[in-house]
């Protein structure tokens, strides 16, 4: 029975306020270890893949179709490689794979670990706003990142391997499907996320620190920063296939 309440078993649906995306390029050969055999990267120039940092404040997370006030407030930082998943009818999907889940929330924790895979914890997280520049912090997770709040005529990260933000906003997540992975039963599960007002802004990080992300031993260079928000969200129940080669 708990092994079935992980495979997203009902629609879920939330109000995102804000959702800070920040996706950097790695040379696809150090991402390859990161996710299982039956996806692949999502690759730029046959050279770059990429991970992203979301943060994300959500409003009202409950069951699709229940009252807002039994939802659940909380704060989110995914780790989320890019990945592409052929179904059994040959149709090429392009998603995320999650490699860490924080909560700000005890009973986020426990009601996303019940109803999901992807292994949230606890940490604490701080935001500060002033002139113009929004931190937000974690002394437990030991990240840092800081965002100009007064730039409007951003730019493209130094190095970035795009050209252009037309480019950049194809990687700019989240992306219409989340995957996760069943090794033994070679079970691949697919949750579909629904979106609304998606308007990703680009933003100029000031700077930034994550100790997760130092600790996996890449060379990511940062490929883009965007923003979005007041955006209605809602995931559709999970449907499991069979992964065969």
């Amino acid at each position: 029975m708990l092994s079935y309440l992980k495979n997203h078993p009902f629609a879920v649906e939330a109000h995102f306020d804000s959702s800070i995306v920040v996706t950097f390029a790695v040379p696809k050969e150090q991402l390859q270890s990161l996710i299982p055999e039956c996806l692949q990267l999502d690759l730029f120039e046959d050279k770059w893949a990429f991970i992203a940092i979301a943060m994300v404040q959500t409003k009202d997370l409950r069951p699709k179709g229940f009252p807002e006030f039994l939802g659940n407030n909380f704060f989110l930082i995914g780790y989320r490689v890019f990945v592409r998943y052929t179904n059994h009818l040959g149709k090429t999907l392009r998603g995320l794979y999650i490699i860490k889940s924080e909560t700000d929330k005890k009973k986020m924790q426990l009601l996303g670990n019940l109803f999901t895979h992807y292994n949230y914890t606890t940490t604490d997280i701080k935001q500060h706003d002033e002139d113009g520049s929004l931190e937000i912090s974690s002394n437990n997770s030991k990240f840092k990142i800081r965002i100009d709040r007064n730039e409007d005529d951003v730019s493209l990260p130094k190095n970035s391997p795009f050209s252009n933000w037309k480019e950049a906003r194809r990687f700019a997540g989240p992306l219409p499907f989340t995957f996760t992975y069943n090794k033994n039963s070679k079970e691949i599960l697919i949750i579909e996320g629904v979106r609304e007002n998606w308007i990703p802004i680009p933003i100029k990080i000031i700077y930034y620190n994550f100790e997760f992300l130092t600790s996996l031993k890449i060379d990511a260079i940062m490929a883009n920063a965007f923003v979005i928000k007041n955006i209605p969200y809602y995931w559709k129940k999970g449907r499991k296939e069979i992964w065969s080669k």
